[in-house]
């Protein structure tokens, strides 16, 4: 009879919403962290060993994330884009992409940095790439990924992500996948890129907090049923509870018994 009591809807549904999110937190939550735990550290990794490693002629080397390169080449203004929508150090920005032809011919897109815009939205003034062949020390960056298209705004081409690919159609550039962005001394820098931050940050204790949090549900559960399936539990004592009364009656119970006393 007392397991009975637990098939009521009630129950139930409050035994789905527990075992749903302890399967949230092992399956999705901890393992997003997880994740993110493990990328912050290939970062840190990778930005740690480029202080070690000498720059390198860009193509020589495997394109790794953070990696130094030089370059040496000559900027193709015309196909400027500005990415939008940017943050740095915690305020808006514009990055200024300038597609850079190597001496070998082929075209890799570069990252000048990043100029703040002016009275809040607009694009400000900010120097020009240089003219003629230059030499270049830049880190190596995988390119970023969008749907959206280049457009036309404040007199200079936008877009919404440091994606080569929608930066080369915009401006009729075959350039190579990824980007490099700009050391501080170069020609043509603008705000120097910050590196990353070289910490662990709290991706690795949220992890553990979530599986915490999905064990603790699991556990309360167990304890709850426990304690109603058990003689005693609450449940059964529902149960058997007497009914409250209403007011109206024990106000009428009350007049009967007058009435019979009167009688």
């Amino acid at each position: 009879m007392r397991l009975k009591l637990l098939l009521r809807p009630g129950w139930l549904m409050l035994a789905l919403v527990v075992v749903a999110f302890a399967v949230t937190c092992f399956t999705l939550l901890a393992p997003w962290q997880f994740q993110r735990h493990d990328e912050r550290k290939a970062t840190n990794t990778a930005v740690q060993d480029s202080f070690d490693a000498p720059p390198a002629p860009i193509g020589s080397v495997p394109p790794d994330q953070w990696r130094r390169v030089t370059l040496a080449g000559t900027y193709l203004p015309d196909g400027e884009a500005l990415a939008r929508l940017r943050t740095v150090q915690g305020n808006a920005a514009f990055e200024v992409l300038t597609p850079f032809r190597l001496i070998d011919g082929s075209v890799v897109l570069v990252d000048r940095g990043y100029v703040r815009p002016a009275e809040g939205v607009s694009v400000p003034n900010y120097a020009e790439a240089p003219t003629g062949q230059v030499n270049l020390l830049a880190r190596v960056r995988l390119g970023e990924s969008t749907d959206r298209t280049a457009f036309e705004e404040d007199g200079h081409r936008q877009v919404y992500a440091v994606d080569p690919a929608v930066v080369g159609r915009a401006a009729n550039l075959d350039i190579r996948p990824g980007y490099v962005q700009l050391e501080e001394g170069s020609p043509g820098v603008l705000g120097v890129l910050p590196l990353p931050q070289l910490e662990a940050g709290p991706f690795l204790s949220y992890a553990l907090q979530w599986i915490a949090f999905g064990v603790m549900a699991l556990l309360g559960l167990i304890y709850f049923t426990w304690r109603e399936i058990k003689p005693g539990g609450t449940l059964a004592e529902k149960e058997h509870r007497p009914r409250r009364r209403s007011v109206s009656e024990i106000l009428a119970e009350d007049e009967a018994r007058e009435r019979a006393a009167s009688a």
